[in-house]
């Protein structure tokens, strides 16, 4: 269920990256985005080349960023697209250059980057947590979208794909543990945040969503944890 769990947030995380790619990009550049688009090519040769050393991506990924911040596209995107071209898999048998990145960037992020982004760039006030605020239409639409949509969606892809025997049923799990998780995908903070602040800037309707956002984190979290100590009791 961790592991299904851990799984679904990446992919999760890459389909807001994608949105934001999609329709907060404006004023494309050609030139740029060509430019872009030619790096990349020039490190998925790296990666079928079998170029197990990670200084040439990083270096070429740090080329991708500029162009493609300067392109008009979301600079985020150029992250994903560089973890794309990491080799997986080692060529002579070591871990892989990807494994090696991974482990060597995760006390960085764990411990900083999350950290500052959460508290410094989400910029959020618990002054703007009020009966009002969550009664605005917007704060109401990202509460639900968390707390309801998340949890009926996952949910009910997860009894399809199981009655469909697309997937098995998770190791020594039950339906009750399944529904749990389902509430904890709930839990939006740093990308519900990061797409807020896009979708109004220098609004107050960007605190509104925040105020959405945490109360739906919090119910989600909330909820979660008590279906999931229940289906663990019960197990």
């Amino acid at each position: 269920l961790r592991i299904f769990l851990t799984s679904l947030a990446i992919f999760d995380d890459l389909g807001a990256i994608v949105i934001i790619a999609l329709f907060y990009s404006t004023g494309l550049s050609i030139p740029h985005l060509v430019g872009a688009g030619v790096i990349f090519v020039l490190m998925l040769g790296m990666n079928r080349l079998r170029v197990s050393k990670i200084a040439p991506y990083l270096i070429l990924g740090g080329v991708l960023w500029y162009l493609t911040l300067k392109s008009g596209v979301h600079a985020t995107i150029a992250g994903v697209l560089l973890a794309f071209t990491i080799p997986a898999v080692s060529a002579d048998g070591s871990h892989s250059p990807l494994k090696r990145l991974e482990h060597a960037l995760h006390p960085w992020v764990a411990f900083l980057v999350l950290p500052v982004f959460a508290f410094a760039n989400g910029g959020l006030s618990f002054e703007s947590i009020s009966l009002d605020s969550l009664g605005n239409p917007l704060a109401l639409g990202v509460l639900l979208g968390l707390f309801v949509g998340k949890q009926l969606g996952v949910f009910a892809a997860s009894w399809i794909a199981l009655k469909a025997r697309i997937a098995p049923m998770p190791t020594d799990s039950t339906w009750g543990a399944i529904y749990g998780v389902s509430l904890i995908t709930g839990i939006g903070f740093t990308m519900s945040l990061f797409i807020g602040a896009l979708a109004f800037p220098d609004s107050p309707l960007a605190e509104v969503a925040k105020a959405g956002t945490i109360v739906g984190s919090l119910l989600s979290a909330a909820a979660g944890y008590l279906v999931l100590r229940i289906a663990s009791a019960r197990k």
